[in-house]
């Protein structure tokens, strides 16, 4: 079965990111690398300042879907442009996990739709976070819920 794994791009505070997401979603990061790893290739001059950012980190986010993502680089990648072309949605496991998802992604964020009950019969709202990432948060609510 094909997965598709969403990839951010940030202005330099990838690693900040993706620590707060560790701190939403839990899990560990399956691989960081850095622009010093670069170093050994060669040909490829790093500057200083650049050494310590990411190029690429991956953090497993449920069973299925990785969600991954590093620095811009404007040297060898188009410059960033950040906007709102793009949102993730999560459904979580439990109305609890929806509230908590949605309540840290949203915390020094905007909250775009305040989570609740929709006609559509699920528990859903909609937030940015404080990165500039738009997130749909849901749960698909059981015949036990009440």
């Amino acid at each position: 079965m094909e997965k598709l794994n969403p990839y951010l791009t940030f202005p330099g505070n990838c690693e900040e990111a993706f620590n707060f997401y560790r701190s939403v979603f839990g899990g560990e990061f399956l691989s960081v690398g850095r622009f010093s790893d670069m170093q050994s290739d060669e040909g490829v001059i790093v500057p200083e300042y650049k050494m310590n950012k990411i190029t690429h980190i991956a953090l497993p986010i449920g069973e299925q879907t990785i969600l991954m993502g590093s620095d811009s680089d404007d040297d060898w990648s188009p410059a960033l442009v950040a906007g709102n072309n793009i949102t993730l949605s999560i459904t979580a496991k439990t109305k609890e996990d929806a509230d908590r998802f949605f309540e840290t992604l949203s915390g020094e964020g905007k909250i775009i739709l305040q989570i609740g009950d929709v006609f559509w019969g699920s528990y859903y709202g909609m937030c940015t976070d404080k990165y500039g990432v738009n997130w749909a948060v849901s749960y698909e609510k059981k015949e036990t819920d009440t």
